[in-house]
């Protein structure tokens, strides 16, 4: 398997993990829909998450929130809609980023970008 998706995986468990010690309860993890896919589902605080999970080796120059642009936002902002829609959820949901940096010893940091398309765009 190619390095990057080794990594990607690696983070997206580790972003699991990490969600549920801050409160998330997961739903489903890798849901493939016909316009796209979502990371990870979750509940917090009355409210579904939908999770992007980007991960990166320290020492890039972009970090990897800023790899998470417009088009990749309407994508997960239609997917989010429709899987909402597939599981007839019809309260509050929002769009988080789990941004994980990898140092160079192994050890990684995650970081969480809550509500990302507050004020841009209503899910």
């Amino acid at each position: 398997m190619a390095k990057h998706i080794d990594l990607g995986a690696a983070g997206e468990a580790m972003a699991a993990r990490e969600l549920l010690k801050l409160g998330y309860r997961l739903i489903d993890t890798n849901v493939r829909m016909k316009m796209g896919e979502l990371d990870i589902v979750a509940e917090e605080g009355g409210e579904m998450v939908v999770v992007e999970v980007r991960t990166r080796t320290l020492g890039r120059m972009v970090p990897p929130e800023a790899t998470v642009g417009p088009s990749k936002i309407r994508k997960l902002v239609r997917t989010g809609r429709t899987y909402m829609e597939s599981v007839g959820w019809e309260g509050p949901w929002r769009i988080d980023i789990a941004a994980i940096t990898v140092g160079s010893d192994g050890s990684p940091k995650l970081e969480v970008f809550r509500d990302i398309t507050v004020g841009i765009i209503e899910p």
